[in-house]
């Protein structure tokens, strides 16, 4: 993952972009990738780990309608995160994700579903992977991973 936020610095430092992050699931591992690397700081100023529902309203502007018709792993939960976290962050970037790490889940919401979401100067996307029940450390990862990609995505798309 390393590589991954090497590039992401690399590109956002060139168009003079910041980033931010705002998770559920993976507990802060998007943020840690990014600021493992040396001159981060250029790039990243703060993210948002919001694990419990009244963190997600409170920290990032999430609507509790929407926590309540759509729950917390839901794209509509991840937008709002996305949108929040740029907003608060004044960032051009922000990722959110919200998943079911694990272990368990349900039939309607089964592990390792994640949620994602990424705001950009351009808009709002998001999508639901599942990842599959690969345990809990491997669930994170491959979300860390995933989120990485996206912003690395949302970067390079711009010129």
């Amino acid at each position: 993952m390393s590589a991954l936020a090497e590039q992401i610095l690399q590109r956002a430092k060139a168009l003079g972009w910041t980033v931010t992050c705002a998770e559920s699931c993976t507990g802060g591992k998007v943020a840690a990738a990014l600021t493992d690397i040396a001159g981060s700081s250029a790039i990243f100023q703060h993210g948002f780990v919001t694990y419990a529902n009244e963190a997600k309203a409170e920290m990032l502007g999430v609507r509790p309608d929407t926590l309540a018709r759509h729950g917390a792993v839901s794209e509509e939960v991840a937008r709002e995160m996305a949108q929040g976290a740029m907003q608060a962050a004044n960032a051009q970037i922000a990722v959110a994700i919200s998943g079911i790490a694990g272990p368990g889940g349900s039939e309607h919401k089964p592990e390792g579903r994640v949620c994602y979401a990424l705001a950009a100067p351009t808009g709002i996307i998001s999508e639901t992977v599942e990842h599959g029940a690969l345990g809990r450390a491997q669930v994170r990862a491959a979300a860390t991973e995933h989120a990485l990609r996206l912003i690395r995505g949302a970067l390079n798309s711009t010129s």
